[in-house]
């Protein structure tokens, strides 16, 4: 556990923050050897304010990181380091990635295949229900739902995972022994069991308005792509769009009511060319060419562009919902949400272009 310690040390330095962080591990290597320099050295390290420098393991920081780390282990948080393999590879190579991670929950979920869903807080029946829908679906399709615990699209979405049992992560803008906002104490309390609720703010962090914007930073890193749910002008949402497109992810926007003010954002967002999100298959057939060797799932086979470049866009999305363990035909129905006959017909094709096997019982599984 020194190795944490010395991390944490360097990360609750007033005035280094997490560019300092790396700027230093960059040129002394770890944050042992850090920790350990000679101060005269680190005092004349370039861009570095002399009080920084001056502070850096100073015995009351070192004590702080001391009780921070006891919290979080008598809490059950993991914290993962910037450089440990733990680290979600998508968030380490986004342009400002977090110094450290605070996990509550399961932190493999992280490295997961996931798409970000944001929206307005004061968001109307319909946008609630697309949310929510949107959560659901993708979660039975195997993508973990990402999004910040707040009031309204958010929780709709996080409400859609867990509604089946599924992955959901949650991004806070203040400490994880702060349950912020209080009205979604619920979930903050479920979410854990099957996925995650995340921060990059020590124990005790208010849920301070500026803490938000960069919060915003972590939800797009960590997804495939962002889903804008019903969004004002100058909203959080906006911003979290605009980071996953610096990020190159894909930004997804569900079109609403031309009059609403709910959905300003929204439309502006199609306007400027986010994909039109009219149901979850718009959002999987264009995520599908995204997922990378390393960020399959145990049963999923994987399939490049050219190997499915002649398939329909259909046939896309049943292949999506098979594996190489057997899954019967209801199965497939559920998660693509296509019709009984639809499903049959584009088994079949897929049977005949060699993709899958059909077996006994009517059970269907990748082709090996």
């Amino acid at each position: 556990m020194d190795f944490l310690e010395d991390w944490l040390t360097l990360y609750l330095t007033p005035g280094l923050g997490s560019g300092g962080c790396k700027k230093l591990i960059d040129l002394y290597g770890d944050p042992a050897s850090v920790c350990r320099a000679p101060k005269s050295k680190l005092t004349n390290t370039p861009g570095l304010m002399k009080k920084v420098s001056a502070a850096i393991n100073r015995t009351d920081i070192r004590d702080q990181a001391k009780r921070e780390l006891e919290k979080c282990q008598k809490a059950g948080i993991d914290i993962l380091s910037w450089d440990s393999a733990a680290f979600p590879e998508w968030l380490r190579n986004i342009p400002d990635p977090p110094t450290l991670l605070f996990v509550k929950g399961n932190p493999g979920v992280l490295s997961a295949p996931g798409i970000g869903i944001v929206g307005s807080r004061a968001a109307s029946s319909y946008g609630l229900k697309m949310a929510g829908d949107l959560g659901r679906q993708l979660s039975a399709a195997g993508l973990s739902v990402i999004s910040g615990l707040a009031l309204g699209i958010d929780a709709a979405a996080h409400r859609g995972a867990l509604a089946n049992d599924r992955k959901t992560i949650a991004v806070l803008g203040c400490g994880l022994d702060i349950v912020y906002p209080a009205q979604n104490r619920d979930l903050f309390e479920s979410i854990p069991a099957s996925g995650a609720i995340v921060s990059e703010y020590p124990m005790g962090t208010p849920p301070d308005g500026f803490r938000f914007p960069a919060r915003n930073r972590i939800i797009s890193g960590l997804s495939l792509g962002v889903v804008v749910v019903e969004a004002a002008k100058r909203s959080g949402s906006l911003i979290t769009a605009e980071l996953a497109l610096d990020q190159g992810r894909e930004v997804f926007a569900v079109p609403g009511r031309a009059d609403a003010i709910q959905c300003t954002c929204t439309h502006r967002r199609l306007q400027a060319g986010a994909r039109l999100v009219l149901n979850v298959n718009d959002i999987i057939c264009e995520v599908q060419s995204v997922h990378s060797p390393q960020d399959s799932e145990p049963g999923k086979k994987d399939l490049s562009e050219k190997d499915t470049a002649e398939l329909t866009s259909d046939e896309k999305i049943v292949l999506y919902h098979l594996e190489v363990y057997p899954k019967t035909v209801d199965d497939v129905i559920v998660g693509s949400e296509l019709s009984v006959e639809k499903v049959n017909e584009l088994l079949l094709m897929l049977e005949l272009k060699g993709f899958c096997e059909v077996l006994p019982g009517r059970q269907y599984q990748l082709k090996q």
